[in-house]
């Protein structure tokens, strides 16, 4: 920690790193599903970049459980953004859980942080070609 409580970390930049037991079909997944092309790679690795971060798939040999959100992309218009990865043959979580339920792939969420200026967030979960959960949300303002 840095005086004032302050840690060095809180200036540094997230990058999420999702593993690929197959680099190529997940390539061609983000591609083909979710129209995102790598914006560089390097032998067993594809960096892509989207407006607020980046991400990257590696070559692992090991695999995601596929039970929690491993990655989220905040979106200004959930609907269209889930009609159109439909369009491209996303397919979307059913959740039935106490306080969290989809109707036709879309939970309402209660609540958010304060300081996001929301009163809450819509969300949708899908899972990539290699089992990796993501999620895409939309504040409510």
């Amino acid at each position: 920690m840095t005086s004032g409580g302050n840690s060095v970390l809180t200036l540094a930049r997230v990058a999420t790193r999702l593993p690929a037991q197959d680099l190529g079909r997940a390539r061609r997944f983000y591609a083909q599903r979710l129209g995102l092309e790598p914006a560089d790679e390097r032998p067993g690795g594809l960096l892509y970049r989207c407006a607020g971060g980046e991400f990257v798939l590696f070559q692992s040999t090991g695999t995601s459980p596929g039970t929690f959100t491993q990655m989220a992309l905040e979106v200004e218009d959930l609907d269209t953004a889930v009609a159109e990865l439909r369009r491209r043959g996303v397919v979307f979580e059913d959740v039935d859980l106490p306080g969290l339920r989809t109707v036709d792939g879309i939970a309402e969420i209660e609540g958010n942080y304060p300081s996001k200026g929301a009163r809450g967030e819509r969300g949708a979960w899908f899972r990539d070609s290699e089992g990796n959960m993501l999620g895409i949300g939309e504040p409510i303002r």
